[in-house]
Order: C-alpha cells, then sequence, then structure tokens
C-alpha cells in the first residue's frame, strides 16, 4: 500500500520474469506535451484537403414541430451552393445504443428541439454555407413543446419522441434488492429528502468538427473529433448503406471531450453523403453554439432518496425514486437510467436497497453521458444523506461511511464483484491531510469542512452492442533497425492513453519511449479499440497491450537464448544452457541474469529473429468473462474493477452576498497501481475541478417558459455558460492510494472519471459546517444560499 501527495515520487521494485525496465510508476511528461506546447498537433479542423468544400447544418427555430415543406429551390442559385441535404436523403435512424435508435442524421418529419438539424448547405467556403443556410425557406407547425419532466408524465399525449413505447418515457428501471421494506421498518432512525441536480455541459475547447472525402474507388474517410471512432465506423456504415470495408475512419488529436464526443453526429453523416455526391472532400466545424446544441450533458435529475439505519450506524435501507430529463433523443439514456441506481452500492453499501429511476424525452437538447455518467447526481444526494443520517446518529462522518464500508473482494448487494477497495484508506488520506478532526468546527465564522466518498467503474464489462469479440486489441510491430511500433485503436482525448501504452512498453522491454512510436485513432491501421469512453482504457488497452508486448519479449528472449548457445565463445562465457527465462531486458540489451557480461544488442536480436520468424508482429487482446448480477439489467454497472475516492472540502460562504468559497479541496483516489503518477494527479485534479465547477458555476438553461422563446438555450458561449477560471479555481491537494487490482494491468484500475463524483457532496457538506444550512438543489447559486440562510434564522427565531 502506498499513499503519497501530489509531487512525490515512489519507487517501485517488481520482481518478474525477464526483469523488465522499470516504466511503470514512473513519472514520465505526455509523448506529445511538447508538439501541443508548441502548437504542431493538428486537429480535424487544422486539416485541409485538395478542392475541399463546407458546410453547414440548418437547425429548427422551434422546440417542437412538424416540418412542413423545405424550399431547396431558395437558395439552389445562391452564390457557392453547389448542394442542399435534406432528412429524406438520409432516411435511416440511428442510435450508439443498438435497441434505442430514435434519431436520424437530419430530421426527417419533425423538430424536436431549438437547434434539431433539419438540413444542411454545402458551398464553396463556410460564409457561403452558412448565408445560404440562414436563407432556407423551412415551413414549420408549431406543436405543443414538453419542456419538464412534469409535464412530460402529465401530457403523454404530445409525444416528443415516437420511440416511446408508453407516453414520453426514453427507459424505466425498477429494481430492488433485500428486504426493503422489512428493513426499513426496523431502522431505529430514517430521513427522506428530495435532491436536484441541474443541467450541466462539457465544454470542451475543441469544436465537433468532421471531413469527409469519398474518394473515386469508393473508399470512404471520414476525419472527426470524435472519442469513439468504432461506433462511428459502424454507423456510418449502417445509416449510409456502405460496407464497412469501404470506410475508413481517423481521428486526429482531440481537444477535449469529457463525454460529449461519444456518439455520432449529424456532421459526420452529412459531410459523407455530400462527399459521395460531389466527389470532393467536405468538411463541417460546428459554431461554439452549435457544441451547445449538441449537448450530451449531464441529466437533470429529481430524486426522493430515503435512508433508514440502526442506531449503531449501519444502514439497512436506501429507497431512491429517480426522474430523470433526457431531451429530445436516447443518446445512452437507456444506460443512464441504470447506472442512476446501480451504481450507489459502494464504497458506503447497505442490506437493502430499491431504485426506481425513469428518464423522459423531453423538447431540449439530448442529454447523454458526462464525465462520470449517470452516478454523478445520485451521488450528491447519497452522501449528504450519509452527513445527515450520522449528524442524527450522533456519529463521526468518516466513522458512519467506514462503518458500511462495502469489503474488498465482495460481491455488492445487487450482484457486482468487487476485488481490491480502499475505502478505508482514502478516507483516512484526506482526513489526515486536511487535517479534518482538529479542525472540522472549530475553523471560525462561516468556513467549514465536508467530507465525502464514491465509487466508479473501470470500464463497462461488455460492449454496447452484443458479441463475443475482444472489446480492446494491440499490435506491436518490431522494426529491424529496433525501432517499436505500437497499434492501437485507442482514443486518445487528452489523458495520455499513447503515454501509458509507451511506458508499457518500457517496462516490458526496457525501450526508450523516444524509441516507440504509438499509432492510435485509425481504423484502416489499427485493431479495435471501443473508445474513450467509461473509464475503461487504461485497464483493457493496458492488458491487451501488456499480453503484445510479452509475447514480444519472449520472442526475443527465445532468439537471444539460442545465439547465445550456438555462439561457441557465448556459450562458454555463460559456461551452460540459457533459457529464456534467464535474459533480462535492461537499456534495451539482453542480458543474461548470472553474467550480465553476456548482454546482446537489440538490433542483433531483431535482425536474427526477423530471419527466424518473418515479420515480428505480435498481438494482444482484453476479453471480457461474465460479470454482473443474474437479473434483466444485471449486467450494466458491472465492471473488471472498481475505484474509489474520498473529498475533503474547505468552503467558506459570505452570508451577506450569497457567495461561497472553495478554499482547498483534498482529494484521495485508489487508482489501484499508478503507471504514470503525473498522468494519474492530472486527471484527479481535472475530475475534482469539473466537480466543483458544477456545484455554483455551470449551469446549461433552456427557456422552459410558453412563448416565443420557449424551448431556446439561454447564453450558449463560454462567455456565458461559465466554467473557472485559473481565478476561481481552487487549490487541490490530490493524494493518490495504490492497492493492487488483479484484474488490471499491474493492478491498475481508472482515474479518469471517479475522482470527480464526492467533491460536490464534499461541498455541499462543508457548507452545512460552515453556517449550518443543507442545501438539496443544485447549483449553489448566491440565491438559493440568502434564501436558505433566511430560512434558518426564521426557524431558530420561533424556537
Amino acid at each position: 500500500m502506498t499513499i503519497y501527495p501530489h509531487g512525490t515520487t515512489i519507487s517501485h521494485n517488481q520482481n518478474k520474469m525477464n526483469k523488465p525496465g522499470v516504466g511503470v510508476g514512473e513519472r514520465m511528461p505526455k509523448i506529445d506535451a511538447v508538439d501541443k506546447l508548441l502548437g504542431r498537433v493538428r486537429y480535424t479542423d487544422d486539416i485541409k484537403l485538395k478542392n475541399m468544400v463546407y458546410g453547414k447544418i440548418v437547425r429548427s427555430p422551434h422546440a417542437h414541430a412538424l416540418i412542413k415543406h423545405i424550399d431547396i429551390n431558395s437558395v439552389r442559385n445562391m452564390r457557392g451552393v453547389l448542394d442542399v441535404i435534406v432528412g429524406a436523403d438520409i432516411p435511416r435512424k440511428y442510435g450508439v445504443i443498438p435497441w434505442t435508435k430514435d434519431e436520424y442524421p437530419l430530421a426527417l418529419d419533425k423538430a424536436r428541439y431549438v437547434g434539431d438539424a433539419v438540413a444542411a448547405i454545402i458551398a464553396n467556403n463556410p460564409y457561403d454555407a452558412h448565408c445560404a443556410a440562414l436563407a432556407l425557406n423551412v415551413d414549420y407547425q408549431i406543436l405543443p413543446a414538453i419542456l419538464t419532466v412534469h409535464e412530460a408524465k402529465n401530457k403523454p399525449e404530445h409525444k416528443v419522441n415516437e420511440h416511446a413505447k408508453v407516453g414520453n418515457i426514453t427507459k424505466e428501471v425498477n429494481l430492488s434488492f433485500g428486504e426493503v421494506d422489512d428493513l426499513w421498518a426496523q431502522s431505529d432512525a430514517q430521513l427522506t429528502e428530495n435532491f436536484f441536480f441541474h443541467n450541466t455541459t462539457h465544454a470542451p475547447i475543441e469544436p465537433h468538427a468532421a471531413i469527409a472525402d469519398f474518394s473515386p474507388s469508393g473508399l470512404l474517410t471520414v476525419y472527426s473529433s470524435t472519442q469513439v471512432p468504432h461506433y462511428l465506423h459502424r454507423s456510418l456504415a449502417e445509416v449510409l448503406d456502405i460496407p464497412s470495408c469501404h470506410i475508413r475512419v481517423i481521428q486526429p488529436p482531440v481537444g477535449g471531450a469529457f463525454g460529449g464526443k461519444s456518439e455520432p453526429f449529424d456532421l459526420e453523416f452529412v459531410t459523407a453523403l455530400a462527399s459521395k455526391r460531389l466527389k470532393r472532400p467536405v468538411k463541417i466545424l460546428y459554431t461554439r453554439e452549435e457544441v451547445f446544441l449538441a449537448h450530451r450533458g449531464r441529466h437533470p435529475m429529481n430524486m426522493t432518496m430515503s435512508m433508514g439505519a440502526k442506531k449503531d450506524g449501519t444502514i439497512l435501507a436506501v429507497r431512491n425514486i429517480i426522474d430523470i430529463d433526457g431531451g429530445a433523443y436516447a443518446s445512452f439514456g437507456m444506460i443512464t437510467a441504470f447506472y442512476a441506481g446501480q451504481l450507489l452500492v459502494g464504497p458506503v453499501g447497505m442490506k437493502s436497497y430499491h431504485f426506481h429511476a425513469t428518464r423522459y424525452y423531453t423538447n431540449k437538447p439530448a442529454c447523454g453521458p458526462k464525465r462520470g455518467h449517470g452516478s454523478v447526481q445520485p451521488r450528491f444526494a447519497f452522501e449528504i444523506m450519509c452527513d445527515m443520517m450520522a449528524e442524527k446518529l450522533k456519529l463521526d462522518p468518516i466513522l458512519f461511511r467506514k462503518i458500511n464500508a462495502v469489503k474488498e473482494h465482495s460481491t455488492t448487494i445487487n450482484g457486482q464483484k468487487i476485488g481490491s477497495l480502499s475505502i478505508h484508506e482514502v478516507l483516512d488520506a484526506v482526513a489526515k491531510e486536511s487535517r479534518f478532526y482538529e479542525r472540522r468546527g472549530k475553523m471560525g465564522a462561516n468556513r467549514g469542512l465536508g467530507v465525502a466518498s464514491s465509487m466508479y467503474i473501470s470500464g463497462t464489462n461488455y460492449a454496447i452492442y452484443p458479441n463475443d469479440m475482444p472489446q480492446s486489441s494491440v499490435s506491436v510491430r518490431l522494426d529491424r533497425s529496433g525501432r517499436l511500433q505500437i497499434f492501437s485503436g485507442v482514443s486518445d482525448i487528452g489523458q495520455g492513453i499513447t503515454t501509458l501504452l509507451a511506458q508499457i512498453a518500457k517496462e516490458e522491454l526496457s525501450i526508450s519511449p523516444s524509441n516507440v512510436s504509438v499509432v492510435t485513432g485509425d481504423t484502416d491501421l489499427c485493431p479495435v479499440d471501443l473508445g474513450a469512453y467509461s473509464s475503461r482504457i487504461t485497464v483493457m488497452a493496458g492488458l491487451a497491450a501488456q499480453e503484445a508486448l510479452r509475447k514480444t519479449r519472449m520472442a526475443l528472449a527465445e532468439v537471444a537464448a539460442d545465439i547465445i548457445n550456438n555462439d561457441e565463445h557465448l556459450h562458454k562465457l555463460a559456461q551452460r544452457e540459457i533459457t529464456p527465462l534467464e535474459i533480462n531486458f535492461e537499456q534495451y540489451r539482453l542480458v543474461v541474469a548470472h553474467n550480465p557480461e553476456i548482454a546482446l544488442d537489440v538490433t542483433k536480436v531483431v535482425e536474427a529473429a526477423e530471419s527466424k520468424l518473418g515479420a515480428l508482429i505480435f498481438t494482444g487482446n482484453y476479453r471480457t468473462i461474465p460479470r454482473g448480477g443474474d437479473y434483466r439489467g444485471g449486467s450494466i454497472g458491472a465492471s473488471p474493477s472498481y475505484s474509489c475516492t474520498a473529498h475533503v472540502a474547505d468552503v467558506s460562504v459570505d452570508t451577506q452576498s450569497g457567495v461561497i468559497k472553495i478554499n482547498k479541496i483534498y482529494v484521495a483516489h485508489d487508482c489501484g497501481r499508478a503507471i504514470n503518477p503525473d498522468l494519474v494527479e492530472g486527471q484527479i485534479e481535472g475530475s475534482t475541478y469539473m466537480g466543483a465547477a458544477e456545484v455554483a458555476l455551470e449551469r446549461f438553461i433552456i427557456d422552459e417558459e410558453p412563448g416565443p422563446r420557449a424551448g431556446m438555450l439561454m447564453g450558449p458561449s463560454l462567455l456565458d455558460y461559465r466554467i473557472p477560471t485559473t481565478l476561481d479555481t481552487p487549490d487541490i491537494t490530490a493524494l493518490i492510494v495504490e492497492k493492487n487490482d488483479q484484474n488490471g494491468p499491474y493492478g491498475a484500475k481508472e482515474a479518469g472519471e471517479g475522482p470527480l463524483h464526492s467533491a460536490i457532496p464534499a461541498i455541499a457538506n462543508a457548507i452545512y459546517d460552515a453556517v449550518g444550512i443543507r442545501l438539496f438543489s443544485l447549483p449553489f447559486s448566491p440565491e438559493k444560499i440568502l434564501a436558505a440562510l433566511s430560512l434558518k434564522e426564521r426557524v431558530q427565531q420561533r424556537l
């Protein structure tokens, strides 16, 4: 077990076959850091192809409207216009989840939210495309708009999306585990509270962009800022009726995604069809407003949560009734409805559990997977309830969580198999670093500390579409020069997966990362990886790379042993036959373990290996094994391993203005093994930053009032959508807690999403410690703070 804060280097020693080089556990900068710093990286919009033309999506100004007629002729003769594409040109539905395909690339019969794509203009340049898009005459018949969950429930006759089988329900999940009613009745203390988590979006630096180039030979190449090239490849084939083998998807470097680019979008289908029709490359780049309208951000959730516990603190029963506002299309919403309940059962567990989650369609931009998909919202409610119950039972909040901690190597109440889980250690780490017990309640007026914990998956156990193929494959190729090439379909969206693969190569072959080329994001060159979502890559691609590199290592060791045994001089020095297991890799040389003066240069061994074996290409794969509960939906939330996190927030409240200040956040994260501590700390800090931003600043606002602005997105810009600047970002102390998990490479687990969840309730609990008010509805605006303080004062006066 190792616990260390940001900036501390920890060395690890491993005794493994062939004495690999120390790459795992080493602090190493990202291999693309200098290129990004110098502006040498070419993102999708930086790509310029010969004879390229440009597209612009025409979007609905109405939240809900029939498309009666699109007058293509109204723009045909405008300057620069080359083509006009409408829904009837691409009449196949798509959706990233096979069972919820409910979206057309361009709306076919009706628009379902303000900003829904209804047509596309292709022109010689972006300006001409923009002008023609403004001029296109679309005849709409306005329909009643459903803009709230309340309306979605109570006006089922006004259907947002015809995919809904009942009313406006996308997905309903109702699951119970254990004797909830009996244990509730046996509880010594009971609490019920209503919570609301608001709508937020990803706000990546890079907008969505796509370029399609349909070659004369019939090969479609699509460059896209996607984070799921494999799923985009599948959707393009299905929607455009093009054989998969005739499609190539290239993912250039991505300037941020956070879940917002984890499914196909209208621009990729439109550019592909337009390029096929015009026989020219076609580019579409979203404006910042269009990025907001594409959305797929955090689902707003209304949650009614109940908790019953014994006097000793044991949680006997938890109930959670969740209404989810999903927007106009399903996106990942079926999974969201499950995640909202399934992922709440740890690291603080319970004896019985019931959740009823319903995702509704509304006439707003579709929600989807934002960092921590589906489980951030209920975690906010649950961790506040934990503090409330601890206070009611007169227990310390950290002790309360430890009493109910899910044990390592156990099965949760809903059937999820837990491996390593360092909940005690992460709580102890933040308590010690923050001096929680010395300072809490003693920090002076209007300043307090709050604690919270959370758990998250290291990848979904199953692919989005049913199949028995590997979720991730990696191939490696050794050139006769000694240079190593790694080919993987992984999506590096800033988290540093290409660096991680290079580090694994250093660990297994003692090769310097400068001698490694990592090729990713090209469906023609790379074996399949399913993409950057659900924190899956470190575990799945990491294990696949480890397998491929160990095959490489063994092949070279066998050849090296043969060279030594068949060389008279070397054999004499060795004094006996050498086995492959006695060959060590040191600084990319092959050395005999018991006699280090016998060392072979790697290029000599590679040449001999290629002479014997042919091209030196080795593959590795990650395949899942069955996991999850034995019931319908039991596989959703199943993961190879689960990380856990604890936060302590130090918060001040200005009782005159209602403004909160987050002074500092301490966060400890159990990532299994930190393959690269710098990258892990970066993910911990980035996740915590995003969580803190959602507390008081970020808010995705749709006008829900009847009238001409109904359904309109308010402030769709980075000027109006407030995210923290460097001046707003609190000081963050990141603590890595290491305890190896048997299901990850070198014991590693996820670090990209888990550290977000408990930041939000930790801040809420700190506000209570500071000024004695409980806030149950996000965001925590100054108005809400002042209203809660006023209510507290009136209650105290009555007492």
